[in-house]
């Protein structure tokens, strides 16, 4: 018979000027932290209790403390930030809490852009430290909206001239051309998004004007080819989306002082039936090349909602069945 866990007490004491801010309103963000670890978490004061198993005890210490660097750091301290500080102790990652949580891409109006999880910094350190980076990841992991935010960076501090998006039309052949409008009109839904990312990072007002003078430039990948791209911060969207032929054409677009991000779901092919992803195959075919990196983001790395994350991990499971079921059918038939 296994032995209960031993249950201690401990105290932290935390700077007042900060205890508002770490606590939250009604010392909401406490409540999500005895939730999460399974303890009791009061606050009398500036005081913090923590009662329950010495492990969780210990982790909740930690929390509180990293909370405290990030509050001091001017970090906004909210239930989903306590949840994420706990989610990235639990992974043991080497960087602190703080660190991840309150590294700032860019801000605008008092909105700043930070990555929200381990995988998600890993990602934005990769985007720093390599030429060529492959985001590929659930919806709602971050691939997309931070490489917007490191291009629109990169921008801003000189490091290129230009900012290129891009993304496939799946239906820019035949179906395509049906559609009501001019080319303009009929391939805007499919870049909607990058424009969306943009408006949160900029100035409404000079977007148009950025495109105007070619600073920023929102295009279909067919408009890629023929070209170099220099001196550009190129991002490729819903990349599951291309032909091998494709993604090798955007691939060696590549220019002298470019950057190229390419981000996509390799569970959301839309490509027509029998048609191999361009995305999924160039996992096996540029790995381990130099100045590549491919970060891999899961469903804990999705930050929209977190019933979202629990879909994503719901489908995941489903498949996973599937495909077991799949391999049964097929030992069947081989017998």
């Amino acid at each position: 018979m296994e032995s209960s866990p031993e249950v201690i007490s401990h105290t932290v004491d935390v700077d007042s000027a900060y205890a508002h801010t770490i606590f939250g309103v009604s010392d909401e963000n406490l409540k999500v932290l005895s939730n999460l670890l399974g303890i009791d978490v009061f606050a009398r004061g500036t005081r913090v209790s923590l009662t329950g198993p010495a492990h969780k005890v210990s982790q909740g210490t930690k929390v509180i403390g990293e909370l405290e660097s990030m509050a001091r750091r001017g970090v906004v301290v909210s239930k989903d930030a306590v949840t994420q500080a706990v989610q990235i102790m639990e992974q043991h990652s080497p960087e602190s809490v703080s660190d991840i949580l309150g590294s700032e891409i860019i801000s605008r109006r008092g909105k700043v852009v930070r990555p929200k999880t381990l995988g998600q910094k890993e990602y934005v350190d990769a985007i720093d430290e390599n030429t060529i980076v492959f985001g590929i990841g659930p919806v709602g992991s971050g691939k997309t909206y931070l490489a917007v935010a490191k291009a629109v960076q990169a921008l801003q501090s000189k490091e290129v001239k230009r900012i290129i998006l891009t993304r496939p039309a799946v239906e820019a052949g035949e179906k395509l051309g049906f559609l009501p409008g001019t080319l303009n009109d009929k391939i805007d839904p499919y870049l909607r998004p990058l424009y969306d990312a943009l408006r949160d990072m900029l100035d409404p007002e000079m977007i148009p004007k950025l495109m105007e003078a070619g600073i920023i430039e929102v295009a279909p990948l067919a408009y890629m080819r023929g070209r170099t791209l220099n001196d550009a911060f190129v991002i490729l969207d819903e990349a599951q989306n291309t032909t091998p032929a494709q993604m090798k054409m955007f691939l060696t677009r590549l220019g002298f002082g470019a950057k190229m991000v390419v981000t996509g779901d390799i569970s959301q092919v839309d490509l027509p039936r029998g048609q191999i992803s361009g995305l999924r195959l160039v996992r096996h075919i540029l790995r381990g090349v130099e100045d590549v990196h491919f970060s891999e983001l899961g469903s804990s790395d999705v930050v929209r909602h977190a019933l979202v994350g629990r879909i994503v991990n719901a489908y995941d499971e489903f498949d996973a069945k599937q495909e077991e079921k799949r391999a049964a059918q097929r030992e069947e038939e081989e017998k």
